[in-house]
Order: C-alpha cells, then structure tokens, then sequence
C-alpha cells in the first residue's frame, strides 16, 4: 500500500455489492480498521522525524503539492478546501501557504496532533484539523467547501468506494471543486515487492472485493528501516471505473482525467527515473506502457 492517510467503514459495513465481481456478504471491518489506525499512529512519529517528508525544510518554506496538480486546481486564494485523510498535514498547509482557509481530516490521532502542533509551529492558527473516520465525518462536521482534495495512497484504505464517493459529494459546495491524485488501479494489480525491475507479476485484484488483503508491516514506505512492530496493514482495491461511477451517482461532475507513466513512491518493478526525482517509471527498455497514477477533476453543479 502506498503513503498517505487511512479511513474507516461504518460498523455494518458496505451497503451496495462491487461492481466488477459477484456479490458478497456484507463484512464488518472494525477489526482490520482498527489494525489500520493502530499503524498509522505507530507510522505517524516516524514521518514526522525523518527524512522522507523533510519537515526541517517544509518549515522554511514553499508547499509540497505537485506542480501537475496546482495546473488542475488552479488559484485557491480565499478559497475554503477540505483535506481528506491528510496524515499530519504538510498537504494541507501547503493549501494554507497558497492563501486557502483549510480543513484536514485524518483517522489517525497522532496524525492530527502531529497536524495541529505544525500548525501552531507555522503559525497558521485558523487551520483546523479534525479526528474522524472519513464515513463518520458528517456526524462531526457540517460545513461545505470549494475545494474537496485527496492525494496519493489513500483509496486503498477504504473498503467502500461509493459510500467515499457520497462523503466526498457531500462537502463539495455548488458550483464546488473535487480533485484527487492517486495510484493507477491498474498499477495496485501487479506484485510491487521482491520483484525485478520490469518484471510485471499480475496477483492481486482489479476490482473491488469484500475482504481486505493483508500484509505484515516491517518499517514504513518512509523508512524501510524503522522498528515497527507488530503491525499489520490492510487495503482493498478500486477499479477506475468504479470510482468514476462512484461519483457521478453521488452528484458529481468528471472534468478531466488524465493518467500519468510515473509513480511517486518507490516500487521494485519500476525505476527511479530521473535518479533523485522520486518519480518510479518501468525501465526504459520495457515492452509496453502502463499507467501509474492518475489524477481527476469533478465538480457539483451550482
């Protein structure tokens, strides 16, 4: 599974069946939502402190969204977003330093403590950061905004993509924005550990499924060596198709998709290229292409 925030499931679980397979019945997943939080809390500290987010020099200055991204979003000064499953924030602030009243939203309380105090280090007090499981939200917080945002490795942690695609329709405000970056479902079905560059291993699913899959932890995407015990990690699968169809029937408008030959997060199929840039691409004498991530714009009529 790749960085960034988990979510939660409400404790019946799912309402509707997947799209691309065969009805199943319905799972509680309290217990691998749990597991989920657990790793989050235990992965937050580890973030915060080392290299990879490189939180010396987001205090500088500058933000962390993608060039690629802010030519989709646009000018966002004065304008209200909401940060879905925003980990401890640097995202978030990002939105702040670009001239936006902010909102993040993570599951994970050491992820929103670690959010709210680089704020407060920052200075940004009217950032706002709240504790909540992404399908309880609306029973916590009832406003809209213009810009609804989630970005990369955040779908796999969510067991119902259509009951997201209603919290998402839900804060965006008429005439509102929703913009997510994120890894390509077709990318999510091949073998990305333990395999040789280029060597494309087709084992896990494309569409949506009950259960969870499930992997034991050692370390972080962050920090391959870091001492994380105990931990287990647990994802689901989305197609593309269906998160598309996800938000068109809760309300939503698709004004552009655009699908991208890059990854950004290191996997063993893929090669960092340029060297440095930490964007994974499959080696240049690969037969071929694949997409490996995607970016998507929607909006709420006015």
């Amino acid at each position: 599974m790749a960085p960034d925030g988990p979510s939660e499931v409400p404790p019946d679980g799912p309402e509707d069946p997947p799209s691309g397979g065969s009805e199943h019945p319905v799972t509680d997943h309290r217990a691998a939502i749990a597991a989920n939080r657990s790793l989050w809390d235990a992965w937050t500290p580890i973030h915060v402190a080392g290299s990879f987010y490189d939180l010396d020099g987001f205090r500088v200055g500058g933000v962390r969204l993608r060039p690629e991204e802010l030519e989709i979003i646009g000018d966002v000064t004065g304008r209200s977003v909401l940060h879905l499953q925003c980990h401890f924030g640097i995202d978030t602030l990002s939105f702040a330093r670009l001239g936006a009243r902010v909102t993040g939203v993570d599951l994970s309380p050491a992820g929103i403590s670690a959010a709210r105090a680089l704020a407060t280090d920052l200075g940004v007090q009217e950032a706002r950061f709240i504790e909540s499981d992404l399908y309880a939200l609306p029973e916590t917080l009832d406003d809209v905004f213009d810009l609804v945002y989630t970005s990369r490795g955040v779908l796999g942690w969510l067991p119902d993509i259509r009951a997201w695609a209603r919290v998402v329709a839900r804060y965006v405000a008429p005439g509102g924005r929703f913009f997510i970056s994120e890894a390509h479902p077709v990318f999510n079905a091949f073998e990305n550990e333990g395999v040789e560059p280029g060597e494309l291993r087709l084992v896990y699913p494309y569409w949506e499924h009950r259960d969870p899959l499930i992997f034991p932890v050692q370390g972080s995407y962050a920090d391959e060596s870091a001492e994380v015990v105990g931990q287990t990690e647990h994802s689901w699968d989305h197609g593309l198709g269906e998160i598309i169809t996800a938000l068109i029937d809760a309300g939503l408008r698709i004004d552009r998709l655009v699908e991208y030959p890059f990854l950004e997060w290191k996997a063993d199929f893929l090669v960092e290229d340029p060297p440095g840039s930490r964007r994974w691409r499959l080696p240049p004498d690969t037969r071929g292409e694949l997409p490996l991530m995607f970016s998507l714009l929607a909006s709420k009529p006015a």
